[in-house]
């Protein structure tokens, strides 16, 4: 069922006595697209309502109730509030949870067309639609998502308050500040990371690629006790086989042909500071086995040398890699396992961070940008918002790391000052294999011709609902639907919830 809900404004009735003024807003929609009924709302004195709802009635036959409500003024926030929840929740009572909400924004006061928004994109979910003469009825279109993208920076910032009055404690410092966030998912990485960082003891960063495990340890460094001593940073996976003693614990000269020199490994260079082991997974067993003595014992031998020297090395590992797993299939050591991961941090996927797309989008743009205007020829560039959706609608497997080189891609593909949601699909990295896994496969052998019609109209139909902020007008526009009532069919049809429990 689908109800639309108006504040009865001057216009309306003006377009009962006065033709020249046009039909007024909610006529105007009511003429124009299709509701089962029409809930509007009356703060005028007795009886100013009742002539225009007869003309309106000869207007429409759409059925439509009208709610008298009392306000001590026209822009009583409060009050207006509660008179728009109250109807609402009454339509809901009455004729069900699974109704379609509409409100309306141009009849009424700029604080009740305030109210209607913020319940649309807060409480309800809700269609906005506004109305002109000039153009016709229009889906509005608000590119953020203010329970997603404002209410938990704001119940973040409170929380922290509070538990710094309780703990007595000061504000976050270091490098934790430099981390862009606001979901609770990041909020509990950062909160244990924090209370690890103040202890010497080894850290062990699980996420996939991308993720910022690095960042994360230079933060960890940066917070702790060892802050101003070295923080070295080594991938083991790019180590050449031959060469992973060698870089880990140093060598002599002459311990192997092309060792002219003396050289220090990287435990002696962050002798006093942090260590950073970044796809620790990928060291050979061998090396795992040296790995493993020297944090037993707290000295390193370089290759080819006699002597072992002390070290004192604060250990921040990284990988992306199921080590527990592979301790259990033999890949990787579990006694070497058990040893770092002392303290275990599992860094989200972009994917499960809601809330903080929007935020990482503007800090990692404003990098790009900027870093950009060292090129003399460079010119200020602005994400639209249709960009802005084709972004967050993206599910980013390459995580911050896929996100900052798409902006640097955008920054440097983009022809206008505007950047456009074309620009931003030119720019993603897109792979066939999808294609190939609906175009491609074997008949028979247990191919479905509607299992795969209904896969490929619900990817569709999330990605339109994405890219459209929810709004079903706009949405129904982006896959060629008549109407926001045949995306409601489609979407009920092909079983997408539209609260957020569906993934592109």
């Amino acid at each position: 069922m689908n109800i639309l809900f108006a504040w009865i404004g001057h216009t309306d009735l003006r377009a009962s006595q006065d033709p020249s003024v046009g039909v007024g807003p909610i006529a105007q929609a009511l003429k124009t697209e299709r509701f089962d009924l029409a809930v509007l709302l009356d703060n005028y004195e007795p009886g100013r309502v009742a002539a225009w709802r007869g003309w309106l009635e000869s207007q429409t036959k759409t059925r439509f109730e009208i709610r008298r409500v009392t306000l001590s003024g026209p822009t009583a926030f409060r009050e207006v509030y509660a008179a728009a929840v109250d109807s609402v929740l009454a339509a809901k009572t009455a004729h069900g949870e699974n109704i379609h909400l509409t409100f309306h924004l141009s009849p009424g006061t700029s604080a009740m067309a305030a109210v209607w928004l913020l319940l649309a994109k807060a409480r309800f979910n809700a269609d906005l639609i506004e109305s002109s003469r000039e153009q016709g009825v229009q889906a509005v279109d608000v590119p953020f998502d203010i329970a997603a993208d404002f209410l938990p920076d704001l119940q973040r910032q409170a929380d922290a308050r509070v538990a710094a009055r309780l703990a007595a404690t000061p504000p976050t410092g270091g490098r934790f500040g430099d981390i862009v966030y606001r979901s609770d998912a990041m909020a509990r990485v950062i909160a244990r990371a924090e209370i690890v960082s103040l202890r010497s003891v080894p850290v062990l960063l699980l996420g996939e690629s991308g993720t910022g495990k690095e960042l994360l340890a230079r933060a960890i460094h940066a917070a702790g006790p060892r802050q101003k001593a070295e923080f070295v940073a080594v991938n083991c996976g790019a180590i050449p086989t031959e060469l992973i003693e060698s870089e880990l614990f140093g060598h002599e000269r002459g311990a192997f042909t092309g060792a002219i020199a003396t050289r220090p490994g990287v435990f002696e260079r962050a002798d006093g500071g942090t260590l950073f082991l970044d796809e620790i997974g990928e060291l050979p067993l061998a090396a795992q086995v040296k790995l493993l003595r020297t944090l037993q014992d707290g000295e390193v031998q370089r290759v080819g040398g006699t002597k072992s020297k002390k070290v004192n090395v604060r250990i921040v590992a990284a990988t992306h890699r199921d080590l527990l797993s592979d301790a259990k299939e033999g890949r990787f050591r579990e006694d070497l396992f058990y040893r770092l991961a002392v303290a275990m941090l599992h860094i989200p996927p972009l994917r499960d961070r809601a809330g903080d797309m929007q935020l990482l989008v503007d800090h990692l743009w404003e990098i790009v940008t900027t870093a950009a205007k060292e090129d003399r020829s460079w010119k200020q560039k602005e994400l639209s918002a249709g960009a802005r959706r084709t972004l967050l609608a993206h599910d980013w497997p390459g995580n911050v790391r896929e996100l900052l080189n798409t902006l640097h891609r955008l920054a440097l593909w983009s022809e206008g000052e505007i950047v456009t949601a074309e620009d931003v699909r030119d720019a993603l990295l897109t792979s066939k294999q999808s294609d190939e896994r609906l175009l491609n496969r074997t008949l028979g052998e247990g191919l479905s011709l509607p299992d795969l019609l209904a896969e490929l109209a619900r990817h569709y139909l999330l990605r339109a609902m994405a890219e459209a902020g929810g709004n079903k007008t706009r949405a129904a526009e982006l896959v060629g639907l008549a109407s926001y009532q045949t995306l409601s069919n489609w979407l009920e049809k092909y079983g997408v919830a539209l609260d957020g429990s569906n993934s592109i």
